[in-house]
């Protein structure tokens, strides 16, 4: 199992050198960067620059899971290489998390990418006083976003285009997951969908990290990521299984 997915990591690392394309919001990452902290510039908000600099870290890391989970059907399905794995004896569940999974440390160079516009372009040194917290969250944060992008990709593989539910899906999920705005500030029957959102428990923890303040219920708060991306996870391995089996026996493994 360990060498499947070692192997389709490495697979995916050479299919993103062949489409650069799969690696633009690392591209667009310094610009929302510049967006955010312009603004937050603008308002003479600078307690707010943690929060600028955070935001489009976690939207890249998003996105690009949502356009893993779409993309690794369609290209498969276009290219005639889904039909092989639904044949092969190897879980299609293991492979696709093994390929999101390859695409979301990848995605993590955001981070980096957003600190250095921050520092380089408007002289502001986010500092993380936490920074243990901050890197385990992170981790967390990538995890579970593997594991809820699988479940996406499930889904997808009915759909004849996945570009359509990945455009659908990033904006609610930036609010619900309190991306920029924290859960606590948006409208009170909003806030509770916000909950079963793992990105909502990363993000509020990442902001923590970077305050001075000691961090109130940093394992439940863990813990809670962990869950809903393994449940995320779960959910996906599932719904692949199923679905493989209808369109076997449908005969649309190459069409929704």
């Amino acid at each position: 199992m360990i060498r499947l997915a070692l192997a389709m990591a490495r697979f995916q690392i050479a299919a993103m050198r062949r489409s650069p394309h799969d690696l633009m919001a690392l591209v667009n990452a310094p610009l929302f960067t510049v967006i955010f902290l312009a603004i937050v510039r603008y308002t003479g908000r600078d307690d707010l620059t943690g929060y600028a600099v955070l935001a489009p870290a976690m939207i890249t890391v998003f996105a690009m899971a949502l356009l893993a989970s779409g993309e690794i059907i369609a290209n498969d399905r276009t290219d005639g290489r889904l039909e092989l794995l639904v044949a092969s004896p190897s879980p299609v569940a293991v492979v696709v998390l093994s390929r999101i999974a390859m695409i979301t440390l990848v995605s993590l160079v955001s981070v980096a990418e957003c600190w250095l516009v921050a520092r380089v372009l408007f002289g502001k040194a986010v500092a993380v006083p936490h920074p243990w917290l901050f890197v385990g969250t992170l981790a967390a944060i990538g995890l579970a976003m593997a594991g809820t992008a699988s479940a996406m990709a499930g889904l997808f593989v009915l759909t004849r285009s996945a570009r359509t539910f990945q455009n659908s899906l990033s904006y609610p999920f930036y609010i619900l997951g309190g991306v920029l705005v924290p859960p606590a500030l948006l409208p009170e029957w909003l806030r509770p969908l916000t909950q079963v959102v793992f990105l909502s428990w990363g993000t509020d923890l990442l902001r923590d990290s970077l305050s001075e303040a000691p961090v109130q219920r940093v394992l439940p708060r863990i813990a809670a990521v962990i869950v809903l991306g393994g449940t995320g996870f779960l959910l996906g391995a599932w719904l692949i299984h199923r679905v493989l089996l209808k369109v076997r026996n449908d005969g649309t493994v190459s069409h929704a």
